[in-house]
């Protein structure tokens, strides 16, 4: 593969192709698995894990607003960063509900990433660090 200059090796797509996407997808279903298996330790009601797991989609509306506030929206609250920070608080203060949410959150992420869905360039919603999905990603509706 060429190089045009600027990232070596990359795709004029952006999209990881082979092995490295086959580990990305295989590391984001064991952290779906493990953040799950941690959530279940809690003794937390699963009600809870069910109503909140989708939650993170919520930022899908923000694409009502265009393409780049969907991406800051959905970005934001599909990094691995705001679980993290979430957890440590409720660690730090005690706080096993806040430890919970952020089990969920994490078990969100992962799940998404295993299922090919990266965060977002302001470009295009299929747009992702994975690659493209949907539509942008040549697949056709019938």
């Amino acid at each position: 593969m060429e190089s045009d200059g600027t990232q070596p090796f990359a795709r004029a797509d952006r999209s990881v192709v082979g092995v490295p996407l086959i580990l990305l997808k295989a590391e984001g279903l064991a952290v779906f698995a493990l953040a799950t298996f941690a959530y279940s330790l809690t003794g937390q009601s699963w009600w809870i894990y069910l109503v909140l797991f989708l939650f993170p989609d919520l930022s899908f509306f923000a694409y009502m607003a265009g393409n780049r506030p969907g991406s800051v929206a959905y970005n934001a609250v599909h990094s691995y960063v705001g679980p993290a920070l979430v957890g440590f608080a409720g660690y730090e203060s005690g706080q096993p509900a806040a430890i919970a949410v952020a089990l969920i959150w994490t078990a969100h992420i992962g799940i998404d990433r295993a299922l090919g869905y990266g965060l977002k360039y302001a470009t295009a919603f299929g747009d992702t660090h994975l690659g493209q999905k949907g539509r942008a990603g040549g697949k056709k509706r019938r």
